[in-house]
């Protein structure tokens, strides 16, 4: 029942409450939207002293993205949020260029006023109808996007349209363990080949617990008639999704894949 509940909720703050929490924190310091990631032993990524507060969330990004060379590359993120993974990945990975995409118009607004950075664009589109010509990127990310999706194995394949031959989809996403046999059908008929894949539920768990401090200080900024949903949202310790993802009711997992 809990499972369940999660679910449907998990669905509904997917479409609906990332627009909301846009709108709660148009903030410059609010920059990533996604869980975090920690190792055992730790990452101990080197960052900047402005990069510091954002390092669980950096730290997803940094494994994702890094599963295969990015420098010089033309790089699409499908669902780029408000934009910390673009400016992160463009100021320390180096592509070419990086191309943010996302549905939510009021993030690419937020995206463009706070990310000022040379040959980083934010469009508005839909990541199941792409607005770019076949083949146009070396490199496609998606981190944490996928499952609010309405028909995943479109995206799949528009992610393999705007690839070039031999270049990579980095993807990092989780799903309820009663959806990973169709997760993984989707996947493996995809016109893209699986390079690697590791499931990453205890370095997520592992972040959520070290990032606790920054995960309540951002659900206080909200509302307090928003705070319950904003716990559960962001998955904090306790939560309903904690529990589930400590149980093993959740399939958190990073994939890599070569187009064909």
């Amino acid at each position: 029942m809990e499972l369940t509940y999660f679910l449907s909720f998990n669905r509904l703050v997917s479409k609906s409450f990332y627009r909301v929490q846009t709108r709660m924190f148009d903030d410059d310091d609010v920059v990533f939207l996604n869980v975090g990631y920690e190792e055992d032993p730790p990452m101990a990524l080197p960052l900047s002293e402005s990069d510091e507060p954002h390092r669980y969330y950096i730290q997803l990004y940094h494994r994702t993205a890094t599963q295969a060379e990015l420098r010089n590359k033309q790089v699409l993120e499908v669902g780029c949020g408000h934009g910390g993974g673009a400016s992160y990945v463009m100021r320390t990975l180096q592509p070419a260029t990086y191309t943010g995409l996302d549905l939510n118009k009021s993030a690419v607004a937020f995206c463009r006023r706070r990310h000022n950075l040379a040959n980083v664009d934010f469009v508005h589109g839909d990541a199941e109808h792409l607005p770019f010509p076949d083949r146009s990127f070396d490199t496609v990310i998606n981190v944490e996007s996928s499952a609010a999706y309405r028909h995943f194995s479109r995206f799949l394949a528009e992610a393999a349209r705007v690839l070039r031959p031999g270049g990579h989809f980095h993807y990092t996403d989780l799903r309820p363990r009663g959806e990973v046999a169709q997760w993984q059908t989707d996947l493996a008929d995809a016109p893209l080949l699986m390079r690697s894949r590791e499931d990453i539920n205890a370095q997520v768990l592992r972040g959520l617990e070290r990032n606790a401090c920054r995960i309540a200080d951002l659900v206080g900024r909200m509302p307090r008639i928003l705070q319950p949903l904003g716990r559960e949202y962001s998955g904090m310790e306790g939560t309903k999704f904690y529990r589930a993802m400590q149980r093993g009711e959740y399939l958190y997992r990073m994939h890599c894949f070569t187009a064909e």
